[in-house]
């Protein structure tokens, strides 16, 4: 499932299953952030090689990991 994403005012689409966009939604909720805010931070980060999808994955399984 695609969706646009605002990260440092730049509009990007990430593409990712529907259970990991309900866990970054869940994520945010809990961090009193928006999906984007939460999104941002793990942009800024991850590793230039790594891409932001699967950045976002890696922080949903860490996240998941430690409840």
């Amino acid at each position: 499932m695609k969706r646009s994403l605002t990260l440092s005012g730049h509009r990007t689409s990430v593409t990712l299953e529907p259970p990991f966009w309900a866990a970054l939604g869940e994520m945010a909720r809990e961090q009193g952030a928006s999906l984007n805010a939460v999104a941002a931070r793990i942009d800024a980060a991850r590793a230039p090689e790594v891409g932001l999808a699967s950045a976002l994955r890696v922080a949903v399984l860490a996240w998941a990991r430690a409840r």
